[in-house]
């Protein structure tokens, strides 16, 4: 039985942090938009580590803001400490991560959805799509109703079919006691779109007022404390520390001796785990040398005592994680007041997607965030804002946003779950990004803002702002080509640097590159420059000591893209193409790439099977002749 049905533009299930990007970017874009979750409380909740960004992901929150997210604002506003982490390292790799007050980011994001124009939120299960010539046509939720649309963005996280596992207990439920989806996997499927299963996991809480925090290792927060949008630059707010502590031989003793009993290693679990985030079971068994791992001790807001025990990951029994947790400096009276657990859910193959998020063979059916296969609040949520714009696009029957590998973070999460797919819940780091050093978080805004102009999500305020400092910045390189005369004054700082002196005039942008010396140093001697504000300063330093390393890279985009441009005609039966593995030709008609970029990326192509693609895009595709016998 169904009600009478409703009508929307667009349709977004789910009210995560992919969820949340996807409905408001629709809205913003004049969608009329429906946001359907299966639990209200639940709106952009963080029902794992209370943290917002690190290595990788702290670009991504960056990318989400500079192309007009809200997740970079609401978690300025809502922080309770803010750290720069891989500072000991070059600027390619720095990442910030702020501890998070999770309730008041959920009142706080929620309340920007609910007084959203064009925005409608609504208590609900969806469990099935309708179509119309093979395009998306309206949901239909459990309790009868039908949602009538012309586009639909799918963000179920975790909750399809999932399960929850602590030790020998096995729960049908969703993260934190919430309610699972049980039949929008069985949805997806009816469409086509492949299924597969994963499994992540969370560790215990503890209450904060029975641990001594004397038997650890304060971990305060920067100062000056960095934001995430670049509307706010520095923030001034009163920070509240984190703690470290280390796991010992008597922790590693009690996990050891009961290992039959993790839900992980008992047989219970079939679904793949994450590499990068294991368990702390995990980590004992694939790190057997390591004596010690850090734990932290992270709180969880400001109006409760609950800390979560990052690195403590674990489907153990109950009374395993009490005594585990019980043989750690600072943790040896604690009281634990939510159990660790593994979940495991339905996600889809991301390869049924393309660069756009749309299912292939699905108009107007978009994915976003960890039902992609991904992990993370950060991934999630630039999917659901790439998505939710993307769903706008089709709806106005304008081409869509894609992001390229040399562009952004986002562009490389896209292309690698949609070409490459991903075996285990994927993780966004810095090392899977080969343009890294053109891809910093601080110009995220110079490579981004632009872009999104046509989807009306960045202010006015905004763009004037990135122009003005883009202005600052150039007037600041170019006060920086003058040459500089070898002058006593000049030579005393080099020396007191432990620079190399030169013989001759040297242009003062060459004497930013050296390693030892800052603008500051320069300005304290040559009256041609001026005082720099904080970010153009950061921006100019950066610019200078790696310019070689930069020009390296754009050298090597420029020949990227010479094979990203070198399209493949998409009615090829890769099948009868002599030359190529057996592998490759049944990977490539799977996938159908749209260029030879693309090709070379799919896992089981390799460089000479590339090669055989170019050979015939030179002879022309209608001169293949019928496969041979498969190469080695």
């Amino acid at each position: 039985m169904t009600f009478d049905s409703q009508i929307y533009d667009i349709v977004v299930i789910g009210a995560g942090h992919a969820g949340v990007e996807a409905s408001l970017a629709c809205a913003r874009m004049g969608q009329k938009t429906l946001l359907l979750t299966l639990n209200l409380d639940s709106v952009g909740l963080m029902p794992c580590n209370p943290a917002i960004g690190g290595t990788g992901k702290g670009h991504l929150v960056r990318e989400i803001d500079a192309l007009g997210g809200e997740m970079g604002l609401a978690a300025d506003d809502t922080l309770i400490q803010m750290r720069m982490l891989n500072t000991g390292k070059g600027p390619a790799v720095h990442s910030l991560r702020a501890q998070m007050d999770k309730r008041r980011y959920h009142e706080r994001v929620k309340r920007a959805m609910e007084e959203q124009e064009n925005l409608t939120l609504v208590q609900g299960e969806a469990s099935r799509f309708r179509t119309e010539g093979g395009r998306i046509s309206g949901v239909e939720t459990a309790e009868g109703f039908v949602y009538e649309c012309r586009a639909a963005v799918v963000c179920a996280g975790v909750y399809m079919k999932s399960r929850i596992l602590i030790g020998e207990l096995a729960r049908n439920s969703g993260p934190a006691g919430l309610l699972r989806s049980e039949t929008l996997s069985d949805a997806l499927k009816e469409l086509g779109v492949p299924l597969q299963r994963f499994k992540t996991g969370t560790p215990a809480r503890v209450n904060g007022l029975t641990l001594d925090y004397n038997e650890m290792e304060r971990q305060d927060g920067d100062v000056p404390m960095p934001a995430f949008s670049f509307l706010n630059g520095r923030l001034e707010r009163e920070q509240t520390p984190c703690y470290l502590t280390y796991t010992n031989d008597e922790t590693h003793r009690v996990i050891l001796e009961n290992l039959h009993r993790s839900a992980m290693y008992s047989g219970k679990i079939n679904a793949t785990g994450t590499r990068y985030c294991p368990s702390i079971e995990d980590k004992l068994v694939r790190f057997a040398d390591k004596e010690r791992h850090q734990i932290f001790i992270e709180p969880e807001g400001n109006t409760t005592n609950e800390m979560y025990v990052q690195g403590m990951s674990t489907s153990l029994p109950g009374e395993v994680q009490i005594a585990m947790l019980r043989t750690m400096p600072g943790l040896h009276r604690c009281e634990v007041m939510r159990l660790g657990y593994a979940i495991e859910y339905d996600c889809i193959d991301p390869t049924a997607l393309d660069a756009s998020l749309n299912v292939r063979a699905v108009p107007g059916l978009y994915l976003a965030g960890q039902v992609n296969g991904t992990s993370g609040y950060e991934e999630a949520a630039a999917q659901g804002l790439l998505a939710g714009i993307n769903a706008a696009f089709y709806c106005r029957g304008e081409e869509p946003l894609t992001l390229g590998r040399d562009e952004a973070y986002l562009g490389v999460l896209v292309d690698d779950l949609s070409v490459k797919g991903t075996p285990e819940p994927y993780r966004m780091m810095t090392s899977r990004c080969e343009y890294r050093l053109l891809l910093r978080q601080d110009n995220a805004d110079d490579r981004l803002t632009h872009k999104s102009l046509r989807t009306g999500l960045i202010s006015a305020e905004r763009y004037e702002r990135l122009m003005q400092k883009r202005e600052r910045v150039e007037t600041a390189l170019l006060s920086l080509e003058k040459n500089a005369p070898p002058t006593e004054t000049l030579k005393q700082l080099l020396i007191d640097r432990g620079e190399s002196v030169p013989q001759n005039g040297v242009k003062l942008f060459d004497l930013l590159k050296r390693t030892n010396i800052r603008y500051t140093d320069l300005l304290s001697i040559f009256d041609s420059l001026s005082p720099l504000d904080w970010e153009t300063e950061e921006r100019v330093e950066t610019l200078a000591r790696y310019d070689g390393y930069i020009q390296k890279q754009q050298e090597q985009v420029n020949r990227s893209r010479a094979l990203e441009n070198t399209p493949l005609p998409q009615d090829i039966d890769y099948l009868t193409l002599d030359g190529l593995r057996l592998e490759a030709r049944q990977k490539l008609n799977k996938h159908k790439p749209a260029n030879i970029g693309m090709a070379g990326r799919i896992s089981g192509v390799t460089p000479a099977d590339v090669n055989v693609l170019l050979i015939y895009l030179k002879r022309g595709f209608h001169a293949a002749e019928p496969k041979g016998e498969e190469r080695a």
